[in-house]
C-alpha cells in the first residue's frame, strides 16, 4: 500500500479508466481522540479494578468495539438502575445529564466519567447561557446520547431541532434573547443550513465561541467530500447507531457519489461493485482500524490491487484520562537503593 497527499492521488473524474481496480483508503478516517479516551478508561478500570465494570449505554457506538469490551468484562447497561448499589460505572462518551449523575450519587456508585471533552464543552455552554437568562436551542438529533445528555443541563428551556422546517416553527419567550448549540457530530452542511435558518429567524441569536461540531467529525467529512468525486462508491465502515458515520455516508450521497455504511466486511454486497472500478474506504470515529483492514483485504480478493492511502489532513489530537481515574493506576514499585 502506498501512502500519498490528495494532490498526488491518482483521482479520475470518471471520464478515464484505469487497468486497474483500486481502493482509496481515506485519512484520517477511523478512531478520534474523545473514542480512544474512553476505550482506554474502560480497558484500565478493568485492568485496575478487575471485572465487572459497569457502563452506562455503549461507551461508543460500534458493535465490535463493545463486543470485544464485554468479552473482557465490561457490563453494559441501559439505566443506572441496573447496577448494584456501590459499584463502579463509566459514563460513556456521549455524556449523561445532570439527573444521571444525582442517580449515581443515591445509589452511592463508584463514577468514572469517560464524557469526550469536546462534549464537556457543549454542556459547559448550555448551562453558562441557561444562567444568562438565554432561551436554548440545541441542533441535532433527538434520539442521540449526547443531545439528552445536553438537553438535560436546562431542560425547561432546551429545545432541540433537527430540520429548517423545526427552526421556523420555534416559539421562544423573547426572540431577542436566545442562544444556539449544535450536538457535535452533525453533517457540516446540514449545521450549517439550520444554523442559518435560526441566524434568520433570530437576529440576535448568539451562539458558541468556536463551533461544536468535532474536529474529528469535520475531518472525515472533509476527506470524503475531497476523494468522493474520484470514486464509484464509498465504503464507509461504522455502525447504524453512529451519528458521525451515517453523516459519512450523506456526505458522499449529496456530492453525487453512491455510499453504504457497513459494520464489517461481510456486509459488503457482491453487486456493490459491479462496474465498480474504484472503491473509497472511511471509518466513522469510533471505527477500529482493524475492520478497516477487514475491508481492504476483502476488496483485494475482490481484484482491487491498487491501495492509496489518501491523506487530505493531518490529525494528531490527543486527550488525558479524566483525574479520578489517574491516580488508581498502581505506580511502578520504587527503585532499590
Amino acid at each position: 500500500m502506498t501512502t500519498t497527499t490528495l494532490d498526488h492521488a491518482a483521482v479520475t473524474d470518471g471520464s478515464t479508466t484505469t487497468a486497474t481496480k483500486r481502493v482509496l483508503l481515506l485519512k484520517p478516517r477511523g478512531f478520534c481522540a474523545g473514542v480512544v479516551r474512553a476505550i482506554d478508561i474502560v480497558q484500565i478500570a478493568l485492568d485496575t479494578f478487575g471485572a465487572p465494570i459497569y457502563v452506562r449505554k455503549e461507551i461508543v457506538h460500534n458493535s465490535y468495539v463493545v463486543n470485544d469490551l464485554a468479552k473482557k468484562g465490561a457490563i453494559f447497561v441501559n439505566e443506572l438502575d441496573e447496577v448494584p448499589e456501590g459499584a463502579r460505572v463509566i459514563y460513556s462518551a456521549h455524556g449523561v445529564s445532570p439527573a444521571v449523575r444525582q442517580a449515581a450519587k443515591d445509589r452511592n456508585l463508584k463514577v468514572v466519567d469517560a464524557t469526550c471533552p469536546l462534549v464537556t464543552k457543549v454542556h459547559v455552554e448550555a448551562i453558562k447561557f441557561a444562567k444568562q437568562g438565554y432561551s436554548l436551542v440545541l441542533v441535532g438529533h433527538r434520539d442521540h446520547e449526547e443531545v439528552e445528555g445536553t438537553q438535560g443541563e436546562a431542560p425547561d428551556v432546551t429545545q432541540v431541532v433537527s430540520s429548517v422546517e423545526e427552526v421556523e416553527a420555534l416559539v421562544v419567550p423573547d426572540p431577542d434573547k436566545v442562544a444556539y448549540l449544535t450536538q457535535t457530530t452533525l453533517s457540516l452542511d446540514e449545521a450549517k443550513y439550520m444554523i442559518d435558518a435560526l441566524k434568520k429567524k433570530f437576529p440576535n441569536i448568539v451562539g458558541p465561541h468556536a463551533q461544536d461540531i468535532c474536529y474529528a467529525t469535520e475531518n472525515r467529512q472533509t476527506a470524503v467530500k475531497n476523494v468522493a468525486h474520484g470514486a464509484d462508491i464509498v465504503l464507509v465502515v461504522g455502525s447504524r447507531n453512529s451519528s458521525n458515520s451515517n453523516r459519512l455516508v450523506e456526505v458522499s450521497k449529496n456530492l453525487g457519489t453512491n455510499s453504504y455504511l457497513i459494520d464489517k466486511a461481510e456486509d459488503i454486497q457482491p453487486e456493490w461493485l459491479n462496474g465498480v472500478g474504484t472503491v473509497a474506504v472511511t471509518a466513522g470515529a469510533s471505527a477500529p482500524e482493524v475492520l478497516v483492514q477487514d475491508v481492504v483485504g476483502y476488496l483485494q480478493s475482490k481484484g482491487y490491487g491498487s491501495v492509496d492511502e489518501v491523506e487530505v489532513m493531518p490529525e494528531n489530537v490527543r486527550f488525558g484520562l479524566p483525574p479520578g481515574l489517574v491516580p488508581s493506576i498502581n505506580p511502578a514499585p520504587a527503585a532499590v537503593q
